[in-house]
């Protein structure tokens, strides 16, 4: 698909199917997010893929928002291997993993798998719920699956303010 198109179309699914990710498009859509560019290269993002059954309820039990997908994503970084910006006010932590969630949220729309980004959740209690590295934290949860039948696109998904209202030169 063309890039102008998968950025276009690509929309927050809320309700998906039962049919599983294919793995060769999973293994696409993880090597997305590996390629993705991070601060000095430090490559600090986890990605962790959640399918059985019994994880996907736990996962349940922090969000309503998991909207039925048989895959989630948990995209988390390690906070002891990032890039202290100058003035040590920020870290490149959250934006490395965001820039890896959505190399990757854009690598699904291309391969024809739905996602949705999810941040509804306490990052601190999934992370202890799922045994993470207590040097590790959760950025978001990354829906992937195909959209059930009649699913598609919000209303509103089109609506843009013009370029003009979120542009500035200066």
């Amino acid at each position: 698909m063309e890039f102008k198109e998968v950025v276009k179309n690509r929309y927050s699914c809320k309700k998906y199917g039962d049919r599983q990710v294919e793995q060769e498009k999973l293994t696409a859509i993880l090597e997305a997010g590996r390629l993705a560019p991070t601060a000095k290269n430090l490559q600090e993002q986890k990605i962790y893929v959640v399918q059985s059954a019994e994880k996907l309820a736990l996962i349940d039990k922090f969000t309503p928002c998991r909207y039925g997908a048989p895959t989630v994503a948990v995209v988390a970084f390690d906070r002891n291997n990032v890039f202290t910006y100058p003035g040590e006010k920020r870290d490149s932590g959250v934006e490395d993993a965001a820039i890896v969630a959505t190399h990757m949220i854009l690598a699904a729309a291309d391969e024809g798998i739905d996602s949705c980004w999810l941040n509804f959740f306490d990052p601190d209690k999934l992370a202890e719920a799922l045994g993470l590295p207590e040097n590790e934290e959760i950025l978001m949860l990354l829906d992937l699956g195909y959209a059930a039948e009649g699913t598609g696109q919000l209303p509103n998904h089109t609506s843009r303010k013009p370029l003009s209202e979120t542009t500035v030169y200066i």
